[in-house]
């Protein structure tokens, strides 16, 4: 989005216009409004803005929920902005460490200072594009003169008045408009000037789940967070924000329900052994945190193989930390014969998963030529050398 855009639609016209657009669920829909808007007599400015906020607006539902209809976004600052009942334990650290003035340096969109508001804090944000900054002013304007937004970077923002600081470094290419990748060198603000900030004030700092963790300072507390199966997020939290004793963390949310894994460091895995009754897939953020050891412990588990994450056990158990798959049997790992074995058994439905292997499910899925009504679930991986077909059955989650 564009300034000139954004100034059109930040009018009472361009609001009411926007609110009273309906969801558009196609090409044809958008080309449809497109054209209705303008034979009304809108500006070019204020059509692509309304056009453009109306999907931007539906697809934020998926983040923030009912929120997301009176909010405004930008493409990139949508798809970097955290979940609000992620956001909403960001804040909640914060607050429970006692700490309730927080400087938000590099805010994007609003996402976390939402949660932080959301909760009582009085937060002092600031973000370095200037239309970012004026959508979160706005999205954040409910809360008044507890939150203030400004256009600045997160060097040069004055802390005199904070006792806490969040931070999410630009990871991509600055502006609001289509994103990429960068590399870590060209972060904004440095992860170096990020750990000095750290080193003095309580902060907690969101970065992309895949850091190098050779990076990670020794003094900080390393929280992976992950979302329905998506590992989304690392949040690396200094001084006060950081829990006595903890150094690694996997917090794993389904839907409402969020549970957590904590230790003072990683966790050693268990030897690998043989192919029990059971499998076990541990989420991505236990993966990730290195707590696959403690996990297995509690599913009186061993690794299937010690290169590759999946765990085996024969007790009926699982955990809100792994997929559980009831093992049937294994199978041959050739496709024509698996293909074979598969409508044999009836199998049409099938849920391919892959570990240690260089399989494209998609593409197996139609060599398979699957026939049936029965489903189930295949883990392709290797124990040793050796490639694995395990057909198998998903455990209800505890």
């Amino acid at each position: 989005m564009e300034m000139s855009e954004l100034t059109a639609l930040l009018t009472p016209e361009g609001l009411r216009l926007l609110d009273a657009t309906g969801p558009m669920d196609s090409a044809v829909d958008v080309a449809r409004t497109i054209t209705r808007l303008r034979k009304q007599g809108h500006s070019p400015d204020l059509v692509t803005a309304v056009v453009t906020q109306a999907r931007l607006r539906a697809k934020g539902r998926v983040k923030f929920g009912e929120f997301a209809e009176r909010m405004l976004f930008t493409r990139a600052g949508l798809e970097q902005a955290t979940r609000l009942a992620i956001a909403a334990r960001h804040a909640a650290r914060f607050r429970d460490a006692g700490l309730t003035r927080v400087a938000d340096l590099g805010c994007g969109i609003g996402g976390d200072a939402l949660g932080m508001a959301g909760i009582g804090l009085e937060v002092a944000a600031v973000d370095a594009d200037e239309v970012t900054a004026a959508i979160a002013a706005y999205n954040l304007a409910p809360f008044g003169d507890a939150v203030t937004v400004g256009h600045g970077t997160a060097e040069t923002a004055d802390l005199s008045a904070v006792d806490a600081a969040w931070l999410d470094p630009a990871r991509r290419t600055a502006g609001h408009g289509e994103t990429s990748r960068t590399r870590p060198d060209d972060w904004s603000p440095s992860l170096d000037w990020v750990f000095g900030l750290a080193s003095q004030l309580p902060t907690g700092v969101k970065l992309g789940p895949g850091l190098d963790r050779d990076a990670i300072p020794d003094d900080v507390e390393a929280q992976w967070v992950s979302a329905d199966g998506s590992t989304l997020e690392l949040v690396l939290w200094s001084g006060a924000t950081a829990r006595p004793g903890v150094r690694r963390a996997a917090l794993v949310m389904r839907g409402d329900t969020a549970n957590e894994i904590t230790a003072e460091a990683d966790a050693e895995d268990e030897p690998a052994r043989a192919l029990g009754a059971f499998v076990h897939e541990p989420d991505g953020a236990v993966i990730r945190a290195r707590l696959i050891g403690d996990v297995a412990r509690s599913l009186s588990a061993g690794m299937l193989d010690e290169r590759i994450a999946y765990l085996t056990s024969d007790a009926a158990l699982t955990s809100p930390f792994v997929s559980s798959f009831r093992v049937r049997e294994t199978l041959p790992a050739d496709v024509k014969a698996l293909s074979k074995a598969l409508r044999a058994r009836g199998i049409g439905r099938l849920e391919i998963k892959k570990r240690g292997v260089d399989v494209d499910p998609a593409a197996l899925r139609t060599k398979l030529k699957l026939s049936g009504d029965e489903a189930a679930t295949l883990l392709l991986t290797r124990i040793g050398s050796a490639r694995v077909a395990i057909l198998a059955d998903r455990v209800a989650a505890a």
